[in-house]
Formats: C-alpha cells, structure tokens, sequence
C-alpha cells in the first residue's frame, strides 16, 4: 500500500527524503532528566553522546553506563554493555520479554535502562524517517488544535513504546506532541510528549527540547510531574 501524501509531506518538512538517504547514522550529544529516572532509580543523562543507525534499530552510548565503557541497544534482540576493547561486560537477549515482575516495579538496573533509553531515543530520532519503512500504517484524525493528526501503527519489528500512536503536526508540518503508552513502564503509563526549539543540524530539522507529562483519563496532559525531559546540544548527520 503507497504511503499517504502527508507522510511525504511531513518527511519533506523536516529535511526531506534525498537529504535523508545520504546518511547513515546520526552523533547526537544529549541530556535526560526526570521523574522516570527518580522512580527507576536510574542516572541522568549529562551530555551522553550517542550514534544511532538509520538503517536498524541500533543506537549506542559511548561512555555508559561509566567511562570507558559503551551500552548499545540492538533492537529486541539484545542489548550489551562492552569495555573499551570490546569484551562483552554484560548482556541481554530478547531484552523486551525481560520486563515485569516485582523487581523492575522497583528500579531497573543497567541493561533495563538501556533497552528503553534505546529503543526510545532512537525511535525520536529517527522519526518522521521512519515512516519511510515498510509496514507501517497511517490514519489522519481530527487533529483539534493542531494541523494535523496521524494515528500510527508501528510493525512488529520496530521497537517502540507501543504499536499504535497520536502524531500531531502545527501548520509547518513539524512535530509538536505524540501520544502513546510506555508499555515497559506498565499498561497504565499514557503520555502525552511535546516538542520544541527545531533548529537546522546538517539539512535536518531537529526538535532539541522534548518533556513528557502523564496522561489520564482525558487528553489534557497532566500539569506534572515531568516524566522525561531531552535537551539535545549537538548533532552530527554522518554518511555512508
């Protein structure tokens, strides 16, 4: 099935398809922070420096979990931590069937973090591109005070929050808020998450302010606490 036209259009709007094929990965410079960290009992992040590949769903931390040390996040099918010669430290497989259980209601140990710290941050950086992949599926919504509105279905090979989501574009087509729910968080953990201050990073339009609030009974996002915020400094597009 051919993509809608306002996919092509939104793609356009952020750096555009050609641009977009010339790269290969993308060297980001980061921040987190918030509530999420509080209750996991996990570390900020302070400006971690990541790659995340465009071509799978890869993405790495240099320096983390501590110096000299590199976590990398390889999809559902592992997650690893390695010292810098390489040798494996730590590892998950299929880390995504890992979650539940009493324990990780309580905090997350390092592998945790990594494989939602992965899989989230490379899927906000990669999208609107990712849509570009096959096996997606778009419906247009009444998009309220936006300018538009997509609900998305993810395929089963793409790690995300979820496999359905709200997607909301202002009148330039930039994206401004997603809905979803943090499955790995738990069944209850409806978010609403904003994004701001696009600035131009090598042909790409790029939010480098994003926060996450919870979501209730309503679609009014609750007025806190803060359950993610992203500050990103820098970034790199490198190509093939």
């Amino acid at each position: 099935m051919p993509r809608p036209i306002i996919i092509e259009e939104i793609i356009a709007a952020h750096g555009g398809v050609e641009r977009w094929r010339q790269i290969s990965s993308l060297e980001v410079v980061l921040s987190a922070r918030g509530f999420l960290f509080t209750m996991k009992r996990v570390p900020r992040l302070d400006k971690v420096r990541v790659e995340a590949f465009c071509a799978e769903p890869r993405l790495v931390f240099y320096d983390f979990p501590v110096a000299g040390q590199n976590g990398e996040f390889r999809g559902d099918t592992e997650v690893v931590i390695r010292d810098g010669a390489g040798t494996v430290l730590a590892r998950r497989s299929d880390p995504r069937a890992q979650f539940g259980g009493f324990r990780r209601q309580l905090y997350w140990d390092q592998l945790d973090f990594l494989y939602f710290a992965g899989y989230a941050t490379w899927g906000y950086l990669m999208t609107p591109f990712i849509f570009l992949r096959e096996g997606f599926r778009f419906e247009e919504a009444a998009a309220g005070c936006f300018a538009k509105k997509l609900l998305v279905t993810f395929p089963a090979d793409i790690p995300s929050h979820c496999r359905r989501q709200e997607f909301c574009f202002d009148d330039l087509l930039l994206l401004r808020r997603l809905d979803y729910t943090a499955e790995v968080v738990g069944g209850w953990a409806k978010a609403a998450h904003f994004c701001e201050n696009y600035q131009d990073f090598d042909g790409l339009k790029i939010a480098t302010k994003r926060w996450v609030k919870p979501l209730f009974i309503s679609k009014t996002p609750a007025p806190g606490p803060t359950l993610v915020a992203i500050d990103i400094h820098r970034l790199r597009a490198i190509p093939w």
